[in-house]
């Protein structure tokens, strides 16, 4: 709103399309970002949207700067939790832990409080500590029995944990748990559980493939065959000029030569 309409408008159209392509084009998302950058920088909603679009392309130290940015425009402190998985991503996981334990996670809302969580597990998972992630993520929510939006990830999270931590029973009751609440499929919890189980997943395009080679194999041996059986035909094995026919040599056979030889011998046989 701070803007002339006809910018504006032009924002407006660059920031739809980083909406649009952040997950499934992200390098796209970002080139749009750019532009939107270029065209009103101070606007908190552009550096936002430009945060999310370096952060889904892992270009770390722009997306916490352009996070830092909108947090100073707003005042909120709602980006706290993936600025400091940004630090995670810069390799400053003691830094992400530090931002764990400041004021600004209070001011959170739950499902804030939850992602903050969700960052500092990983945070102690980057520096070694299994055991201290898996306890990072025990909490009333995770012990909850309804279903939020982010109830998946945070199962998803202490089940991967779990597994890390060589505890695999634990760990397959808590991928089903996440698969109960997964009603989205976000997760991959279904694979993680059939892998655990053994079971293997077979592409159906490749197979496809396979038995279009099988069926070409199987073809060519039903030629070999019929070509063996002609010559078997046209040869007696038992005569002493018998020789096989060379592959292909079937179609170079001309039975007026046949003819005409026969012919010959006969007006032989008539002269003598």
């Amino acid at each position: 709103m701070s803007l002339p309409k006809g910018l504006a408008e032009e924002v407006s159209k660059n920031l739809v399309m980083v909406a649009r392509l952040i997950d499934e084009e992200p390098e796209q998302a970002y080139a749009y970002s750019r532009i939107a950058l270029r065209l009103a920088s101070r606007v908190a909603a552009v550096r936002e949207a430009a945060g999310f679009a370096a952060y889904a392309t892992q270009k770390y130290s722009e997306a916490l700067a352009e996070f830092r940015a909108a947090k100073r425009m707003t005042g909120s402190v709602e980006l706290w939790p993936v600025m400091a998985d940004c630090e995670r991503g810069l390799g400053r996981p003691e830094r992400a832990l530090t931002m764990a334990g400041e004021p600004e996670v209070a001011k959170l809302d739950k499902a804030g409080q939850v992602e903050m969580r969700l960052v500092a597990a990983g945070a102690r998972r980057d520096l070694g500590q299994l055991d201290a992630a898996i306890v990072t993520l025990q909490s009333p929510e995770l012990a909850s029995s309804s279903v939020q939006p982010w109830t998946a990830r945070l199962r998803y999270a202490y089940a991967d944990a779990l597994l890390a931590a060589g505890r695999e029973d634990e760990a397959r009751e808590w991928f089903g748990k996440t698969l109960e609440a997964d009603k989205d499929g976000a997760t991959d919890a279904s694979d993680r559980l059939a892998e655990l189980d053994g079971v293997e997943f077979v592409d159906a395009m490749h197979e496809d493939e396979a038995d279009e080679v099988d069926d070409e194999a199987d073809a060519a041996e039903v030629a070999a065959a019929e070509r063996a059986s002609d010559q078997a035909e046209y040869y007696d094995e038992d005569d002493e000029e018998y020789e096989p026919l060379d592959e292909g040599s079937e179609a170079d056979i001309d039975v007026t030569d046949e003819v005409v030889a026969d012919l010959d011998d006969d007006r032989a046989d008539d002269k003598a």
